[in-house]
């Protein structure tokens, strides 16, 4: 599964990891995260992350 980055702070989503903090189970691919899922760390929006290359 592809990771993506947080194109405000830098923040990398690791769907091997999740976002435990958040309900959300390790597994979990980006595109499957809800629509209100925010970064955890500056609190951007699913809209400010693109693919990490």
């Amino acid at each position: 599964m592809e990771k993506y980055v947080c194109t405000v702070c830098g923040y990398l989503y690791n769907p091997a990891e999740g976002d435990l903090d958040a309900g959300i189970p390790a597994g979990t691919a980006f595109a499957d995260l809800p629509e209100d899922w925010v970064c955890p760390v500056c609190g951007a929006k699913k809209d400010d992350f693109e693919p990490d290359e």
